[in-house]
This record gives structure tokens, C-alpha cells and sequence, in this order.
């Protein structure tokens, strides 16, 4: 039988990667994902009794993930209002320069549903559940992000 911490733990090995890569391109920030990525662990780890039932587990961690991270940059604006982000060391797992500085237009709403969608192949239903938003509202902000990157991409 898996002790808590081990059942965690497995579950802390195989995901971390998989909600650390989308929120960095979500967030354009490598930094303040693993940051997000790691406070919305640690929640789950003191939660993990009601997250392990979760049908998506790792959507829930990149949900509260998000949503730290996107709190922490409302902070952050208030206090210091740089006109341009610094850009960003980039990996191989990023995508393409073009396609990048398009993603970068985008405001973090329609960001993330592109990312989760077009990045990570879920299903609008899967990004639904884990955004907790309506499939309607997901399908709207992949129209207009669409719309949108085929303009700057061209």
C-alpha cells in the first residue's frame, strides 16, 4: 500500500515537467513558472487527499499554478511597471521564434487555452475542466487567438 508521500511523490516526478513547460510559455517567464509550478505542489501535496480523486490531476497543479502566477505579476505591476518584459533564455523545447514572439501578442487568457490546446494536444473539454471555464468560452478564445497569430504570423 502507497503511503501518502510516496503516492505524491510518483505523481510529483511525472508531472512537474509536464505543467512546469506549458506555464512557461503561458507565462513567458521560465522563472515565475517554476516558481508557480512549485507553490502549486505544494498545495496539492496538503490537499492530496481530494487531488489524487481528481480526474486531472496535473491540470488541477497548472490551474492553481496560473492562477499564483498570475497574482504574483498583478503584484509585481503595482509595484515596478517595466515597459517590456526582459526576453527569455530560450530551450529547445520552445517553439518556434515566429511562432514565440506571435504567442507573446496574446494576453495570458488566450495564451494559456493556445498553449493547452495546440502545445499539449487537450481537448477543449480537458481545458474546460481544468481553466474552470465554460467549453464555449474556450472555444471563443481559441478563435480569436487564432485569428489573431494568423494576422501576426503573416
Amino acid at each position: 500500500m502507497k503511503t501518502r508521500y510516496s503516492e505524491f511523490d510518483s505523481f510529483y516526478r511525472a508531472c512537474w515537467d509536464e505543467v512546469y513547460r506549458p506555464l512557461a510559455v503561458t507565462l513567458r517567464n521560465p522563472d515565475l513558472a517554476a516558481e508557480a509550478v512549485d507553490e502549486a505542489m505544494i498545495r496539492a501535496y496538503r490537499r492530496w487527499r481530494s487531488v489524487r480523486g481528481y480526474h486531472n490531476q496535473a491540470g488541477w497543479v497548472y490551474r492553481v499554478g496560473l492562477n499564483w502566477a498570475v497574482s504574483q505579476l498583478r503584484k509585481t505591476r503595482r509595484e515596478i511597471h517595466p515597459e517590456r518584459p526582459p526576453d527569455e533564455p530560450r530551450s529547445d523545447q520552445d517553439p518556434p521564434l515566429d511562432l514565440y514572439d506571435a504567442l507573446r501578442h496574446l494576453d495570458v487568457k488566450h495564451r494559456s487555452v493556445v498553449v493547452l490546446r495546440y502545445l499539449l494536444d487537450w481537448t477543449e473539454d480537458q481545458i474546460a475542466e481544468t481553466l474552470q471555464i465554460p467549453k464555449g468560452t474556450v472555444k471563443s478564445r481559441l478563435n480569436r487567438a487564432t485569428t489573431k497569430l494568423r494576422k501576426e504570423l503573416t
